[in-house]
C-alpha cells in the first residue's frame, strides 16, 4: 500500500518549517482572542468551544487533500492551541484553593500534561503503525477530544459555581 503524502519531497521541508512558524505566531493571537472572549462569556465556555473546535480540526484533518487546506488547518490549530493552553492554565489557577504554595498544584498540572502528551503521541504512532494510515491516527486523537468535551460537560456546574464564588470574593 502506497501512502499519498502532502509533503512527500525533500524540497517540501521548508514548507513544513513555515507551518511550524505559522502555528506559533497564530497561537499568540489565539491566546489573546480567547482571553478576551473569556471575559465576555466565561472561561468554561471558552474551553468548551475550543475543545469542540479541536474535534472539528481532527475531522477536517482526516479530509485534508491539498497543501493549502493543510496551511489553513495549521493556522486554525495554532489559534486554538494558543488559546486553550492559556485558558486551561488560567482557569486551573482560579480553581486552586487559597494557598501560598501553588507550586505543588502546578507541578501536578505539568505532570498530567506530560502524561497526556505521551499517551497522545503513543496512540498516534501506534495507530499509524498498525493501520499504515495517518488519517486513522487523527480520528483517534479526535476521540480524546470527545472524552475531554464529555468531562467538561460533566464538570460544568461545579466549575462555573467555583468561578462565580471566586469572582464574588475578588
Amino acid at each position: 500500500m502506497q501512502k499519498k503524502e502532502l509533503f512527500a519531497n525533500e524540497e517540501d521541508e521548508p514548507k513544513l518549517l513555515l507551518t511550524i512558524i505559522l502555528i506559533q505566531l497564530v497561537a499568540m493571537v489565539g491566546a489573546i482572542l480567547m482571553s478576551r472572549l473569556a471575559k465576555r462569556i466565561g472561561s468554561w465556555w471558552v474551553l468548551t468551544i475550543a475543545v469542540i473546535i479541536w474535534i472539528f480540526i481532527c475531522i477536517a484533518g482526516f479530509n485534508v487533500q491539498t497543501q493549502l487546506q493543510f496551511y489553513f488547518l495549521a493556522a486554525l490549530v495554532g489559534l486554538v492551541m494558543g488559546g486553550i493552553q492559556s485558558m486551561s492554565r488560567s482557569t486551573y489557577s482560579k480553581l486552586l484553593p487559597a494557598t501560598k504554595d501553588t507550586t505543588s498544584f502546578f507541578s501536578f498540572y505539568d505532570v498530567t500534561e506530560k502524561i497526556a502528551i505521551v499517551i497522545g503521541i503513543f496512540t498516534f504512532a501506534y495507530i499509524e503503525e498498525q493501520t499504515e494510515n495517518i488519517r486513522n491516527s487523527i480520528i483517534a486523537l479526535g476521540s480524546f477530544f470527545v472524552v475531554a468535551l464529555l468531562a467538561l460537560l460533566y464538570a460544568r456546574n461545579a466549575v462555573t459555581q467555583r468561578l462565580k464564588e471566586i469572582e464574588k470574593r475578588d
